[in-house]
């Protein structure tokens, strides 16, 4: 029992029907009733992590997300990430995290990843970071795909947020978990392969209007297509660059 994490789940939910969201969730008997498994989720929105962990609620278990370091400093939100026993991922030592993760895992946790390791500004699945396959291997526990769809709506990289009455559906589908096997890379490869099948299976029950900003330009939308939205990313990766590297000159 964790009356902390349970209570954070009721006030969501209690939000979420404020909002209006709908939500349609398919497999979560892939989810384990116990024992350890990675989590693998597609990255949309701000909020994906709070959808994530609804298929769970099935078996009655909680998710252990890794999320950034700053989320964990914060005076608010650092308490209740550290006392819902999430993991935090600072970039500048990234191993720790991730022993942290292996551990939570091989302690039999659920820890939720997702293998894109930012948004999706295209809302197609990007290139995956081998981490989930890396921490199944290690730890000896599945990696279970998971997708999510229209939470983009809700808030996503470069538009307002829509926290108020909405009325959005939400899609959220799981595949069946993967053994983990080697080398990683291929195993990674499979994840996505299975993500990508889950994702388009969910997205063809789901209307999508032309030209609307959260629309895939694949399905006739406004979002820029994969290799734009990589282009976009690396530009803005290289503006932060040298934005910390002026600051670092400056001191």
């Amino acid at each position: 029992m964790e009356p902390f994490y349970r209570t954070i789940i009721g006030v969501a939910r209690v939000v979420f029907a404020g909002q209006g969201l709908k939500f349609t969730v398919t497999g979560e008997e892939h989810i384990p009733a116990k024992g350890g498994a990675v989590i693998a989720i597609n990255h949309t929105g701000y909020m994906d992590f709070t959808y994530a962990g609804l298929p769970a609620r099935a078996v009655k278990r909680y998710i252990r997300f890794m999320a950034k370091k700053d989320v964990f400093v914060h005076k608010i939100s650092g308490p209740m990430m550290r006392a819902m026993k999430h993991i935090p991922v600072d970039r500048a030592a990234g191993g720790d995290s991730y022993r942290a993760a292996v551990d939570a895992l091989r302690g039999g946790e659920l820890v939720g990843v997702f293998p894109e390791a930012t948004i999706s500004r295209s809302f197609e699945l990007k290139e995956f970071k081998s981490g989930a396959a890396r921490m199944a291997l290690e730890s000896g526990t599945p990696v279970i795909p998971m997708v999510i769809w229209g939470s983009q709506r809700v808030w996503t990289k470069g538009y307002p947020k829509r926290l108020g009455r909405t009325d959005t559906p939400i899609s959220l589908a799981v595949g069946e978990p993967i053994a983990p096997f080697e080398p990683a890379s291929e195993m990674t490869a499979l994840l996505h392969t299975r993500m990508e099948e889950l994702l388009r299976g969910i997205q063809a029950n789901y209307e999508h209007p032309a030209g609307e900003y959260w629309v895939p330009a694949r399905l006739g939308g406004g979002a820029p297509t994969l290799e734009e939205a990589n282009k976009m990313d690396a530009a803005e990766a290289e503006a932060k660059a040298a934005r910390r590297s002026k600051e670092a000159g400056g001191k």
